[in-house]
């Protein structure tokens, strides 16, 4: 008689051992028609709750063609976000030309938000818009370029925000480094490790923040290469319990015998 156990590991045998089947769309494609349909929704006198509807529906339906009225959208306090969400996931570059012609004509929260989308989007087109908007007198706004550059992540965009670190204030500091911290991990992992490593480097050499400073230590160590084992064993032994615990944490994710090696090489060196 089988008990539960057995019903359990015959369960799992039969799960893992049939092959799955890919998912079929459930959503049909939205016909010319119902496209229309929502676009004169949105340029209509339609209720907030209508538009916004619209644009969930047009998240999942839009084509280029909706793409002018989401964009006339954008400007409006309680529906741009709304606007954003559709605009975000469509593939067309058109979408792109539209949130950065944005940058010029909006401010507030609408103008923070087509930022946030410009990132989301990893628009490198739109870099040197940005950069201009990391000084802005609105910090909201400023903060939001250095995130949107982090996202886009390329050399281009780690050097508009190192172009303009001394002229920021302190507040926008944090922002500024950890834009840099996602530029560095992007580099890194697309092979770019000189450029990841030399960002990584700037970083930890900084007194503060702290959490910048444990970041760039590990990311650091992992971008290495060929001296990362050698950048570990420093850090393992350094006194600042941030860079200690950043190397652990790195050593973590190394695999293979010498860095278990170096591990236990400092051990003796460590207070009990």
């Amino acid at each position: 008689m089988l008990n539960w156990r057995n019903c359990c590991l015959v369960l799992c045998v039969l799960v893992l051992g049939y092959p799955a089947r890919p998912a079929e769309p459930t959503i049909p494609p939205a016909s010319q028609v119902q496209e229309d349909q929502l676009i004169a929704t949105l340029q209509s006198d339609a209720s907030h709750q209508a538009k916004a509807e619209a644009c969930r529906h047009l998240q999942v339906y839009g084509t280029k063609k909706s793409i002018p009225a989401l964009e006339a959208m954008l400007a409006d306090e309680k529906l741009s976000h709304m606007a954003r969400v559709a605009l975000e996931p469509m593939p067309d570059p058109a979408v792109d030309e539209a949130l950065r012609r944005a940058l010029d004509r909006l401010e507030g929260r609408p103008l923070v938000g087509v930022i946030g989308s410009i990132g989301v989007r990893g628009d490198a087109q739109a870099v040197d818009a940005l950069a201009k908007r990391l000084l802005d007198k609105d910090i909201m706004v400023a903060q939001a370029a250095a995130r949107a550059l982090g996202s886009i992540g390329t050399e281009q965009a780690a050097a508009a925000i190192e172009g303009n670190l001394d002229k920021m204030p302190k507040e926008q500091l944090l922002h500024a480094y950890e834009g840099l911290l996602r530029c560095a991990e992007a580099l890194s992992a697309a092979d770019q490790r000189d450029a990841a490593v030399r960002i990584y480097d700037s970083l930890r050499s900084l007194p503060e923040p702290h959490q910048v400073v444990g970041g760039a230590v590990r990311g650091a160590i992992l971008a290495r290469g060929r001296g990362a084992l050698r950048l570990l064993r420093e850090a393992l032994a350094d006194e600042n319990y941030i860079v200690f615990s950043a190397a652990v944490q790195a050593s973590q994710e190394m695999r293979g015998p010498r860095v278990t090696s170096v591990l236990c090489s400092v051990l003796p060196d460590l207070d009990a």
